[in-house]
């Protein structure tokens, strides 16, 4: 399937694949926050749109729109184009170059970069209908308080992934005891006896635990008992690289009208 991302203009904000790394997760002793699983796998969850400079948002707390001011640190004399205060009340708004088409059924996540906290300022969250959708969306953050943030250029102000245009209809969520999965019981309470047991040796510093460091059930793929989980486990994501191809029509689509 194709993510189609069309450029707004000639100088577009960069796209690129999301990282799979965080600056606060690389400065953690050993990064062992990279052991968990599921944080690394949403990191590296979609594609992002970057900071066309090094910029500041300065927010005095105020509810109008000049209460908000967005300026360049590096000289970069075009900042205006790409961020202004449209909706007031501390939220800075992205023009963010792209007009991004999913194919049919298929909706897309907008957001901050996931797992990338900010002081000061936060990403809100959108699901957008791209798979019809012919205009382009924009990227809004809060400031928090008043107050000064910054962004260095070519950090995320979006992020964004397909989802499943009916995926939350389709569920139903339903409440159960554990109990009335027994086998599903049985590995849970598998897995709380291994892991209580190794947390008890971790903190009597014993040597052979010490050198083991983590559980990685998860990480493998392997159920408490020592069996493998079903087929579609995922240790590792990267997200395909963007290709161009602007200026390369679809095979097989139609003149563009005004065309001669």
């Amino acid at each position: 399937m194709k993510l189609e991302c069309f450029a707004l203009d000639d100088d577009p904000l960069p796209l690129s694949a999301a990282p799979a790394t965080r600056d606060w997760m690389d400065r953690i002793p050993d990064r062992h926050a990279y052991r968990c699983l599921p944080l690394a796998i949403a990191n590296a969850h979609g594609w992002n749109v970057g900071a066309p400079c090094d910029f500041e948002v300065v927010w005095d707390g105020g509810p109008r729109p000049q209460c908000l001011k967005v300026a360049s640190l590096d000289g970069y004399a075009q900042i205006g184009r790409y961020a202004m205060s449209h909706f007031a009340h501390g939220i800075v708004t992205f023009n963010l170059t792209w007009l991004f088409r999913t194919p049919p059924g298929w909706n897309l996540w907008v957001g901050g970069a996931l797992n990338e906290p900010r002081d000061g300022i936060a990403p809100l969250s959108g699901i957008v209908e791209t798979n019809w959708l012919p205009y382009p969306f924009t990227m809004n953050w809060q400031m928090t308080r008043a107050g000064r943030v910054s962004f260095r250029k070519g950090e995320p102000l979006c992020m964004v992934f397909p989802v499943p245009a009916d995926a939350i209809s389709a569920f139903e969520p339903v409440m159960r005891r554990l109990d009335d999965d027994p086998a599903l019981a049985a590995q849970a309470r598998a897995w709380k006896e291994r892991r209580d047991d190794f947390m008890s040796r971790f903190a009597r510093s014993d040597p052979a635990t010490l050198a083991e460091a983590w559980q990685r059930y998860y990480f493998l793929g392997k159920l408490p008992d020592g069996t493998q989980a079903p087929e579609g486990h995922v240790n590792k994501l990267r997200a395909a690289d963007p290709v161009d191809r602007r200026g390369t029509p679809e095979p097989g689509a139609g003149p563009v009208p005004g065309d001669r």
